[in-house]
């Protein structure tokens, strides 16, 4: 997986409350184990105007040219709320965004973004709501967020955000559970060696 240290970007203002993973990605493209090719699909009832993705919905913010390239995603609360499904990550980081803000997370969703490589940030409700008004004023003004020091920068502000240090590391050196896992395999085969009896 691509390490996630740095992402300096526009940001696409969708502070939306409870946006469930339905809403992400709809059933109806459940249909791949792949990872891939969900993008298009990233809430298709607000993207499109029609089943067969042909029309795109004008009021739609993702839609909006301005943003193209944007890594960043601002959202209201709870978001990602619903269902377990993992396909709903996979969209969003097949569409391009590697880091969400929002004012709050589902808890099944914030764990599978940091499995997939995905940076979920939670920041104070007006904090968020100020950086999307300013982004919606000026969409070519760039978010900073800075992993190591766990710290979102936006023009002079600086706010601090928390993230469990084994997620960090996961994200900074790219490597998902299993690959961590696979890093540690000697220290684990060593410990099991001289504590359990068995072995």
């Amino acid at each position: 997986m691509k390490p996630l240290i740095t992402v300096e970007s526009k940001a696409i203002p969708f502070v939306e409350n409870n946006v469930d993973t339905d809403q992400l990605l709809p059933k109806q493209f459940l249909t791949e184990i792949t990872r891939q090719g969900f993008g298009k699909h990233l809430l298709h009832d607000v993207r499109y105007l029609d089943a067969n993705e042909s029309v795109l919905n004008p009021d739609c913010v993702l839609n909006d040219p301005v943003y193209v390239g944007a890594e960043i995603l601002l959202a209201g609360e709870n978001f990602g709320c619903g269902s377990s499904r993992e396909h709903a990550p996979w969209a969003i980081a097949d569409f391009g965004f590697r880091v969400i803000i929002a004012k709050g997370f589902a808890d099944i969703f914030y764990a599978n973004c940091l499995n997939n490589q995905i940076l979920p940030i939670t920041l104070p409700h007006d904090v968020v709501d100020d950086i999307a008004m300013q982004c919606r004023q000026n969409p070519n003004q760039l978010v900073c967020v800075d992993l190591s020091n766990q710290q979102v920068r936006f023009n002079s502000d600086v706010f601090n955000f928390a993230i469990p240090l084994h997620h960090k590391q996961n994200l900074i050196t790219g490597v998902d559970k299993i690959g961590r896992t696979l890093l540690e395999e000697n220290a684990i085969a060593g410990y099991e060696a001289k504590t359990l009896y068995y072995m």
